[in-house]
């Protein structure tokens, strides 16, 4: 494909998806139920494999497992809490039927629950590690169940995820399993990065450093997520790197619009307290970008982040989102969230010329930056 037709595939792209984004809160566009209807039945598709997967670990691990997806209280009773969004293994299936059609999305299921198990894996381990107290409007695993088996539980879902992709008989999937042990690799290097950075003082991390933290944490694996997706659908090499690109890029706007929601979200959608990752002292996309701006609203953010929070000081916390606002970091995360869109929306069309066929990945694409919690 000549740069010239990618250019002008990519423009048709744009056109067809915007890439404005929105102030955190903002209701998500009319589009925004195809998204929802791809979700939900992406949902419905994995569900049943993610349930039968959990019912093979020993009933202690299951019971925490369970609990974290939602599906029982604390003492083991039915719950019907929210599993999540789905935004992985939908990745996943519409990848494989945006090249391979209904039977490609068809085989791809149990893959997509092996990128959601390796996705909930993570969110064990990070609620540990960030001592996060709620997740999806309930108190975190490692709170009910303590930090060792909220910690083995993760090791368990890791484990289950590679054990579904290397039992599946289809040809791909042993590329798959690889390509999905190298995204954990990196996905652990990005936390231990962001662990790393949250040592440091606000003055010595560079917005290049939290960038190539963030696409390690958070695009790696959306981008696999597409690549297993293209890998189902038998596609070629180069429309498998492309699809990868696609959702890293797309996956890095995703956290930028999440750090936002960190700071700015409301507390109702995000089931998070309001500015929980300021209260943590983090040193998210929007912060370092307003650390760097060179403006006096920088200096005295700098100056905040280097006083011990107080959590009941909520006028703290307000003024300091303030600061990063005022600094830049806001308006910075979103044009950067829109440029990095575009630049999925490039990768996209090189792999799917055609904007009709990649109809549900564009719908995707455009959840994830136009979302509210």
């Amino acid at each position: 494909m000549t740069e010239s037709t990618t250019r002008r595939r990519t423009e048709t792209f744009e056109r067809r998806t915007p890439i404005a984004i929105p102030r955190a809160g903002r209701s998500v566009s009319s589009d925004g139920q195809e998204a929802a209807a791809i979700l939900e039945r992406a949902r419905s598709s994995v569900d049943p494999e993610l349930r039968a997967a959990l019912d093979s670990l020993p009933g202690s691990m299951r019971r925490i497992a369970l609990y974290h997806f939602g599906w029982e209280h604390a003492d083991g009773t039915p719950a019907a809490a929210h599993a999540g969004k789905a935004i992985r293994p939908a990745l996943v299936l519409t990848a494989a039927a945006a090249l391979g059609g209904p039977a490609a999305r068809a085989r791809a299921v149990r893959a997509a629950a092996a990128v959601e198990l390796i996705h909930n894996f993570t969110l064990l381990h990070d609620d540990v590690m960030d001592r996060d107290t709620t997740r999806r409007h309930r108190p975190t695993a490692w709170t009910v169940f303590g930090d060792a088996d909220a910690i083995l539980a993760g090791d368990a879902l890791q484990a289950l995820a590679l054990g579904l992709l290397a039992e599946d008989p289809y040809p791909a999937s042993g590329t798959a399993v690889a390509r999905l042990t190298a995204c954990v690799v990196e996905l652990c290097a990005g936390q231990q990065a962001d662990t790393a950075l949250e040592r440091r003082a606000p003055a010595e991390v560079t917005l290049d450093e939290v960038l190539a933290m963030a696409e390690a944490k958070t695009g790696a694996l959306l981008g696999c997520a597409c690549a297993i997706g293209a890998l189902y659908a038998g596609a070629a090499d180069d429309d498998v790197e492309a699809l990868d690109l696609f959702g890293r890029e797309a996956g890095l706007a995703f956290q930028l619009i999440d750090d936002v929601i960190g700071i700015w979200g409301d507390p109702h959608r995000t089931g998070k307290p309001a500015g929980a990752d300021l209260a943590a002292r983090k040193k998210s996309l929007p912060v370092v970008a307003a650390l760097a701006s060179g403006t006096p609203a920088a200096a005295e953010l700098a100056e905040l982040y280097e006083m011990p929070y107080d959590k009941e000081d909520t006028k703290g916390t307000a003024r300091t989102a303030l600061a990063v606002e005022r600094a830049g970091g806001r308006d910075w995360a979103q044009a950067q969230a829109a440029d990095r869109m575009s630049r999925a929306m490039g990768e996209l069309a090189r792999a799917i010329p055609e904007p009709e066929s990649a109809g549900g990945l564009l719908a995707l694409a455009e959840y994830v930056t136009r979302r509210s919690s």
